[in-house]
């Protein structure tokens, strides 16, 4: 019997976002394993059209970045998926913020994979867009979420926001946690263990590394993650800040200098998958200050890798972290210095409590297990999907997760 085919719309490449690369790397994974081969998935996507990009003066500019991104957004890609529509049973649409798809796309044949709702401010009650294409663009978004056969979350704090916000029924969202890669192990990994050796030099117990995984877009809020790191070098000396994800903006630069602590701050690109989960495995604990969050993978690939972690004591947040994880309120710099000094003095000195505390976030984190994700997306499939028979896999249901 013709297994049915699954269109895993992804993220134009040359966005490079990256959270949203990895939801589709893992996904594939999954499906792609023997026992879950009851649909044919292909990841899709175009190569990116440059137009203001290739002009002289023009084309290095930030404007001509995200003009050229909006365009290719919102006018090649579903052009480039037209001819392509027969090819597929469904489509599978990686990121809400490529949900416009699903209006040029075939009736009844998309889900949207929805992260958080703040791609659609200014459109939702109680929310404000930037500016008037932001607004444009924010109702194109959510006509083609509402309109998508499945709406698929990775939290219930996101699956609430949405049905608080009354725009689409209850009924037609689905939750699915999200699953960590397969390098995010406690278990060293001596090939990526030398290469995070290279970047960061050995490791050195005494010498402690606080670690932030991430962008450095305002709702991350690393003003707080640089305030908090220079208020515990008061109490910690030895301590080093690690930031993965890319350079500070200017702004962040300046907090930097004005802190004196950027002889103590390393910042480094987006790392390999198995390089920086040795980068967690190392670390002494985790931040996770954002002001806002949909799931927040860093936390669940922080705990796989036996890492401790403190995050901003928001839902998603602790519906990730668990009974394991230290919370603070958001922007509390007194709050968040206590609790992570705390910390680093039980890393030290109560070594069996330590040793407890990452050992329970180990076992807790295999709720994001990347196959079960799989399985549990597959389960959405069988929904939507009448020749997807419920004897085709042992599927769990994703109802009352």
């Amino acid at each position: 019997m013709k297994r049915p085919r699954i269109a895993v719309v992804s993220d134009l490449a040359e966005e490079r976002w990256h959270s949203m690369d990895l939801v589709a790397e893992i996904l594939m994974l999954g499906l792609r394993k023997p026992g879950m081969r009851v649909v044919d998935a292909e990841q899709v996507r175009p190569a990116m059209v440059k137009r203001l990009t290739l002009l002289p003066a023009l084309g290095r500019t930030r404007t001509a970045q995200t003009m050229d991104r909006i365009i290719n957004r919102v006018w090649d890609y579903g052009r480039w998926l037209q001819p392509r529509m027969a090819e597929f049973d469904l489509f599978h649409i990686v990121d809400h913020s490529y949900a416009h798809l699903v209006t040029e796309l075939p009736p009844g044949r998309s889900l949207v994979m929805c992260h958080d709702i703040d791609a659609f401010a200014g459109v939702l009650p109680g929310t404000r867009a930037e500016s008037a294409i932001g607004r444009v663009l924010a109702k194109r978004l959510l006509n083609g979420l509402i309109a998508s056969r499945k709406i698929v979350c990775g939290s219930y704090a996101t699956r609430n926001a949405l049905i608080a916000s009354g725009i689409v029924p209850a009924s037609q969202i689905a939750v699915v946690p999200y699953g960590v890669h397969p390098s995010c192990r406690p278990t060293p990994d001596p090939r990526a263990d030398q290469e995070a050796t290279k970047l960061l030099g050995p490791s050195d117990e005494g010498c402690p590394e606080i670690l932030h995984v991430g962008s450095t877009i305002p709702r991350k809020r690393i003003d707080v993650l640089l305030n908090v790191f220079a208020a515990l070098r008061e109490r910690h000396p030895s301590l080093r800040l690690i930031r993965v994800g890319g350079a500070f903006t200017r702004s962040q630069r300046t907090q930097v200098d004005r802190l004196g602590i950027g002889s103590y701050v390393r910042v480094l690109p987006f790392l390999e998958r198995r390089v920086l989960a040795s980068v967690y495995r190392r670390a002494a604990i985790v931040l996770q200050p954002s002001e806002r969050e949909g799931f927040g993978l860093p936390v669940a690939e922080a705990k796989a890798c036996g890492a401790a972690v403190v995050a901003s004591d928001l839902p998603p947040l602790r519906e990730v972290g668990g009974d394991g994880t230290t919370y603070c309120p958001v922007g509390d710099i007194a709050a968040w210095t206590s609790a992570v000094s705390a910390m680093l003095d039980e890393r030290m000195f109560n070594k069996d409590a330590w040793r407890a505390r990452c050992s329970a976030n180990i076992v807790d984190a295999r709720r994001f297990d990347a196959l079960e994700h799989a399985r549990l997306m597959l389960e959405v499939y069988r929904e939507v999907l009448p020749g997807l028979s419920a004897d085709d896999a042992p599927l769990r249901s994703v109802s009352g997760q």
